[in-house]
């Protein structure tokens, strides 16, 4: 064998003999490209191509292992979607949609102020039309986000530069709500944005076209600082996992890392180069962030950043060539991060890795829907009897229907994948507010997978139950009914025998009905007019029908008596009218 061939080491990655192994990484794809000896003459390849090496040789792409390469989005039925919403059609670059594990919120198109629909996460099909709704803005809602740590407590920010707080009752809206628990007023222009700390307590951010970002104390309603870095209108914003941090996207086309409590810029870089809105997303504790935004040449991008340095890119990639502001979505559980675009209808999800490029394409949900704004559901409700690691709920741009969208894992769903559900942050804070106004940092609380579905699934189970006995039919109740009273314990009777006998003789003897009653009292009645019969006389007409005939006879005679009382009416009236004539 010549030095000139290869062998292949036991991770399957070309070496030589005599060589190094050299790991090289095709920035181009998410696969390791394997290196082959090949004469070009052999591969019928005339000229060098651009995945070819100086020396001749050709770039191979392999496939890159991944648990996640499989991931696959599957839509809700018909049935188990959310019907009948009037979808608002505000043209905000903003998702209109929230959700909790017992509520979905959707911004409506309301005439004259803001207003948006709440909805328990089991009601699902054809809503009311005259649904309840939150209406208590004299502007347009343009965002709405709910509590991390309370599921019945949602903010909401308006055109009229004001953010409330509304409370959910557990069993959903039953008239419209128009009181709300805190106003918080501090923003000049209308306000765009609004954002929860993950992990302090009543903790809440907001940015405005005043180009401010504010950072607001809920429970005493003050603003705790006043972040006024920014010289044009704001375009994103997000909190890195421990919230020490917060990174925005200006229409200056700056991207920024500054420190909440201080106002303190640490870090500021050219994000992309063009005009439309680009927006940020923090990788979790990586230390990266993720933009999406348009190139010079309107092309659509994102780009991978290192928050202590944000004067150049680690990675950028052109996504497609469309006009619609992209969204991304982080999990950090799964370090996949979903891309989605406005009006489009597909789905992009990528992987994060630590190796450069630090992220790596996975696959593509296809839809024909456009999409108009996605809400997505927090871990701690998701499926892990089904494998679903991410669930969107998709609001359809062209009717008024919301869609939930599980992205699901394909394996067996007979158990629990632990290296599909690490522990995920719990609906708990780990600060109160006081404390990170002081300093201090924390990261979430974690909880486990493994036991929430359990809880989840009993409650809904409940709820449905109690709907189903509410629509049981007359019968099924009459049976249960029986059954309840047959299993009763007897008692015995311990009256005298005379005190019995007597009671049922009486019982024998008081037999008639309501009606026959009044028909006796009626019957005695005194009446003066003569040519009126009896009620008795009329009732008896049809005592004794036994056919046709019968029935033929009592017709006619009802009929005759109609037509007497007719002509006595008319006869009576005439008298009148003649003795007002004379008169």
């Amino acid at each position: 064998m010549t030095s000139e061939k290869e062998v292949l080491n036991d991770n399957s990655s070309p070496q030589k003999i005599g060589e190094t192994p050299k790991n090289v990484i095709d920035n181009r794809s998410c696969t390791k490209p394997v290196t082959r000896c090949m004469p070009l003459g052999q591969m019928g390849i005339p000229k060098k191509s651009e995945d070819m090496t100086s020396n001749g040789q050709l770039w191979f792409r392999g496939v890159r292992s991944s648990k996640f390469r499989h991931v696959y989005g599957e839509p809700a039925r018909r049935e188990k979607c959310y019907d009948n919403i009037h979808i608002t059609k505000n043209a905000h670059d903003s998702q209109f949609c929230a959700v909790n594990p017992k509520f979905l919120a959707i911004v409506t198109e309301v005439a004259g102020g803001g207003a948006f629909i709440v909805i328990p996460i089991n009601c699902t099909g054809r809503l009311d039309f005259n649904a309840s709704k939150v209406t208590g803005h004299s502007g347009p809602i343009l965002d709405i986000k709910w509590n991390p740590f309370n599921d019945n407590v949602i903010a909401s920010c308006s055109d009229d530069c004001t953010i409330k707080l509304w409370h959910i009752p557990d069993e959903g809206l039953s008239i419209h709500l128009t009181d709300w628990l805190v106003e918080l007023q501090g923003h000049k222009r209308r306000v765009a944005y609004i954002e929860w700390h993950p992990t302090a307590e009543n903790i809440l951010f907001s940015a405005g076209f005043d180009h401010l970002v504010i950072v607001w104390d809920i429970e005493r309603g003050d603003a705790v600082n006043v972040i006024d870095c920014h010289h044009d209108a704001i375009h994103s914003m997000s909190l890195n996992r421990d919230g020490s941090l917060i990174a925005t996207t200006c229409k200056d086309k700056k991207l920024r890392v500054i420190e909440p409590r201080s106002g303190i810029v640490k870090s500021e870089g050219l994000c992309h180069a063009g005009s439309k809105a680009s927006k940020v997303v923090f990788l979790g504790s990586t230390g990266r962030l993720l933009t999406t935004g348009f190139s010079r040449h309107s092309d659509r991008q994102y780009s991978i950043w290192d928050e202590n340095d944000l004067s150049a890119p680690l990675f950028t990639n052109t996504i497609d060539s469309s006009s619609g502001i992209v969204f991304p979505f982080y999990d950090p559980d799964t370090n996949i991060v979903f891309l989605a675009g406005k009006g489009d209808g597909n789905i992009r999800y990528y992987e994060v890795t630590e190796e450069a490029p630090y992220i790596h394409f996975l696959n593509e949900f296809l839809s024909g829907n456009p999409q108009r704004g996605l809400g997505f559901m927090p871990k701690r409700a998701l499926k892990t009897s089904q494998c679903e690691v991410f669930r969107f709920y998709k609001l359809h741009a062209t009717k008024g229907l919301c869609e939930p969208i599980s992205m699901i894992v394909p394996r067996r769903t007979d158990q629990f994948h632990e290296d599909l559900y690490p522990d995920t942050a719990a609906p708990k804070p780990t600060l109160s507010a006081q404390e990170w106004i002081k300093g201090a940092n924390a990261m979430p609380l974690l909880m486990s997978m493994k036991t929430v579905e359990s809880s989840s699934t009993l409650n809904i189970t409940s709820i449905k139950q109690r709907h189903v006995k509410i629509q049981e039919p007359p019968s099924v109740d009459n049976n249960k009914r029986k059954f309840a009273f047959l299993s009763t314990e007897t008692i015995p009777d311990y009256r005298p025998k005379d005190m019995i006998i007597e009671k049922s003789q009486k019982t024998t003897n008081n037999q008639t009905t309501k009606f026959q009653q009044l028909q006796q009292k009626f019957s005695h009645a005194n009446v003066n007019n003569k040519d009126i019969p009896l009620l008795k006389e009329i009732n008896s007409i049809g005592d004794n029908i036994l056919t046709e005939n019968d029935l033929r006879r009592a017709y006619q005679s009802q009929s005759e008596e109609i037509r007497k009382l007719k002509k006595t009416a008319f006869e009576q009236r005439t008298a009148r009218q003649r003795v007002r004539g004379t008169s």
